[in-house]
């Protein structure tokens, strides 16, 4: 999914995209909105699903990790763990099944609003 289109994008484009994993993985975890984005840590739903949409934020959006910690008001190294705790998940045959359904989803929106990005 890495579209690489966080380069010379302005900060609105990228908390955009920031925004748009957030609410898929709110969706997707039943959690209320923008709970990701709470200053303090949270109940451990919340904690996983903001990891998981500063992953796909990473890692589908091309955002660098200091982009992403601003976004979800976290430090880059916050970020760094986040992205290792996601990507240790992955050899879970549900949980890739489930990250790459949200992926694809984000593909399909991202390329409905932003065409030339979704390439």
């Amino acid at each position: 999914m890495n579209h690489d289109i966080a380069k010379g994008a302005d900060p609105l484009s990228r908390s955009a995209r920031a925004r748009l994993a957030e609410a898929a993985v709110c969706a997707a975890l039943r959690l209320p909105p923008a709970t990701l984005r709470q200053g303090r840590r949270g109940v451990s739903p919340v904690a996983f699903g903001r990891q998981v949409a500063m992953y796909l934020t990473h890692v589908g959006f091309g955002l660098n990790l200091s982009q992403v910690g601003l976004a979800f008001g976290r430090d880059r190294t916050t970020v760094r763990h986040a992205c290792a705790l996601v990507e240790d998940r992955r050899s879970e045959p549900g949980f890739e099944l489930a990250l790459a359904a949200l992926e694809a989803a984000l593909t399909l929106r991202l390329r409905a609003f932003a065409p030339e990005a979704g390439r």
